[in-house]
């Protein structure tokens, strides 16, 4: 029979930690109101029965709330407020379809559906200090865990283009299809999730045709597995050079850990390997075909997706074919021909 001393034993080892949960403070009082104003919308939410369809009305309801607080919580908060809600019943219909639960939704607004198009999931505006912010929440198409090493912006469209000035500035470039060709880059997946690719964005390109939509793009982010596992080798020699210690957790006989407080409860889950990922989080993620020259997680999904082809744009296309000429590629173009060039460009991305 084991002594219970020995029933419990003390190891040293590393383990994965989860990020910490940023909390906004008065500094941040556009994000701590937009926090509040959520939570209160979530609550108020699910006093309301689910409409067994949307109406007309559903599309032009809103909800308002003012708040005034004296000296009340002023550490987290403003002192004076204001937070809206726009088509309250329709988002939260957005949300269902996206497979994403009201307890979900709390921590997205910091970070299924069968599409790659952008999954919108509230609108909202907060008024401090009378300054008006308004925010449209949309799930992330990156990963809160996999560092994205590439990023390209895919359009069909050879045209050379100067990168704007924030282009310019961001610590990871975004590149185009120029680049994409130059660099003969392609994405490596089986016939199976190509197949699942191009029938999303078959569906999708003929809805935003439908909708009169143009100059969209494929945003492609692609983590490069190898690499994390080298940065992640060379952040444990890092920390063995510098002496920092390990953190010490208790496991009983059966080698579990056992969790002190919320901290220990996240820590207690199994870590995730390179290159692994949640497919219920990432849901735009994709992993490289076994036997790929590369180990890869390829990020997926539309974006500038609600330029429309009006008058304007029109004109533009006119304007362009008249200085360059009939034959010439043309950015500027109708949907039909924008989505049918755009598809065809995309097919080819893939090895």
């Amino acid at each position: 029979m084991s002594s219970p001393s020995a029933s419990k034993r003390k190891t040293k080892k590393k383990h994965f930690v989860q990020q910490k949960v940023e909390v906004f403070r008065a500094g941040e009082p556009v994000l701590s109101a937009l926090m509040w104003g959520v939570n209160h919308s979530i609550n108020e939410l699910s006093q309301v029965p689910v409409p067994v369809m949307l109406l007309p009305d559903n599309f032009k309801a809103s909800a308002k709330i003012k708040v005034s607080n004296h000296l009340f919580n002023k550490e987290n908060l403003p002192g004076q407020f204001k937070f809206k809600e726009y088509c309250p019943q329709v988002f939260r219909n957005l949300r269902e379809h996206f497979g994403i639960e009201d307890q979900d939704y709390r921590h997205i607004v910091t970070c299924h559906g069968s599409t790659l198009l952008p999954q919108f999931l509230a609108m909202y505006r907060v008024t401090v200090e009378s300054e008006d912010t308004y925010l449209l929440v949309m799930r992330n198409v990156f990963s809160h865990r996999l560092h994205v090493h590439r990023k390209y912006d895919l359009k069909g469209s050879l045209v050379s283009r100067e990168a704007s000035f924030k282009e310019k500035v961001k610590e990871l470039p975004t590149y185009k299809d120029v680049d994409f060709r130059n660099n003969m880059q392609k994405v490596y997946v089986d016939e199976e999730e190509k197949e699942k690719i191009m029938d999303k964005l078959n569906r999708d390109t003929e809805f935003l045709v439908h909708m009169r939509m143009m100059d969209y793009s494929l945003l492609l982010g692609i983590h490069d597995v190898e690499r994390a596992e080298r940065e992640e080798d060379d952040e444990e020699e890092e920390d063995e050079e510098t002496g920092l210690p390990y953190e010490e957790e208790e496991e009983d006989e059966n080698g579990l850990a056992s969790p002190q407080g919320i901290a220990g409860y996240m820590n207690s889950f199994k870590p995730m390997g390179a290159g692994e990922f949640d497919p219920y989080v990432d849901v735009y993620a994709i992993q490289s075909a076994v036997g790929a020259p590369q180990r890869e997680v390829y990020f997926m999904g539309l974006i500038d997706v609600l330029t429309q082809y009006d008058t304007r744009k029109k004109a533009a296309h006119a304007a362009k074919a008249v200085k360059h000429g009939a034959g010439a590629e043309i950015s500027t173009v109708h949907p039909e021909q924008y989505a049918k060039r755009f598809r065809e460009f995309i097919t080819k991305i893939f090895a």
